[in-house]
């Protein structure tokens, strides 16, 4: 099982990855980054992807707890349930996939991969993301 360095030269190794970090959604700080960021900074990247991320967990449209869960959602942090998957932002120059990372003691990470729009693949990517994530050691 991969730690966060090697989760995060895995991910670098897809077609088309720029870059890479695994967030803490509630702190907006990076855990782990590799390659670059969009905007030059990845602390700066981290904390503007930990608002979306954040949105996406905690607004009821998007965080509804799964219809076979009759005890209702798993519960992370801030006792937001989180069912989001996945969020994917498309951009005229490339794709951001943030991959949320279920953990034993709060869930509140999530893996950011930036994609060049040209030379990545989407569909590989969300693949190999969730399984990182589902093997992701954090130490």
């Amino acid at each position: 099982m991969p730690g966060i360095d090697e989760c995060l030269l895995e991910a670098m190794a897809l077609p088309g990855a720029r870059g890479a970090a695994l967030v803490d959604w509630s702190s907006g700080l990076a855990l782990g980054t590799a390659g670059d960021s969009p905007v030059g900074d990845h602390e700066t990247t981290a904390a503007e992807t930990a608002e979306l991320a954040r949105a996406a967990a905690e607004y009821e449209s998007f965080a509804q707890p799964a219809p076979d869960s009759a005890s209702g959602p798993d519960l992370g942090q801030a006792g937001l349930g989180l069912p989001v998957e996945d969020l994917i932002v498309t951009t005229r120059t490339g794709y951001h996939v943030l991959r949320f990372v279920e953990t034993s003691f709060d869930s509140s990470v999530f893996l950011h991969l930036w994609l060049d729009r040209t030379d990545g693949n989407l569909a590989l990517a969300r693949h190999r993301l969730r399984i990182l994530a589902e093997g992701l050691v954090l130490r």
